[in-house]
């Protein structure tokens, strides 16, 4: 079934895609995801240090901002 359609091509900013609009949609929504901050709904922020997981959408984009660069502070996607 795959032998001679699994072609997939790389795009820029590491986009894999078969086809040329499936690119273009995901490159569409990773912009829009990236402009709305919706990726944050989907992210929870492990910080060891304080001994906490943050789970509110508003905590996790402070947390992202403030907190990602110190050790021991972990973002990790849902499932």
């Amino acid at each position: 079934m795959w032998r001679d359609n699994n072609i997939w091509l790389h795009y820029v900013k590491n986009i894999i895609a078969a086809d040329v609009p499936s690119a273009l949609f995901l490159a569409s929504y990773i912009r829009h995801n990236t402009l709305t901050k919706d990726y944050a709904a989907s992210l929870e922020v492990i910080d060891l240090q304080k001994y906490k997981v943050i789970r509110q959408v508003s905590k996790v984009r402070v947390a992202l901002r403030e907190r990602s660069s110190i050790p021991f502070v972990f973002v990790v996607g849902k499932n």
